[in-house]
């Protein structure tokens, strides 16, 4: 048992590296117009959300900021949503 726990950890670092790094290039796919629920399912949840606008009756405006990624370390990214789709995407440079 001992033996499968010192592959074990070994495999599981390397999955999360790989999924980290996919997530890092999945970024430059959003488009306006996809569904929050697809950008979720490429990319993660957020690392940051903001409502912008959350009135009764009126779609709900909001927007996702993702960190720079070790990947891509100066890239801060945001996607804005109105009532659950894309409608403007920003990427600025950190430094």
């Amino acid at each position: 048992m001992n033996i499968a726990r010192i592959i074990a950890l070994p495999v599981l670092a390397l999955a999360c590296s790989l999924v980290a790094a996919q997530d890092a290039r999945e970024r430059g796919f959003i488009r306006k117009g996809m569904h929050e629920g697809e950008v979720v399912f490429r990319i993660g949840k957020p690392d940051h959300e903001a409502f912008v606008k959350n009135v009764k009756g009126q779609p709900e405006e909001k927007t996702w900021t993702y960190f720079p990624h070790p990947r891509d370390p100066q890239t801060l990214t945001t996607y804005t949503l109105r009532a659950g789709v894309v409608s403007e995407i920003e990427r600025k440079i950190s430094r």
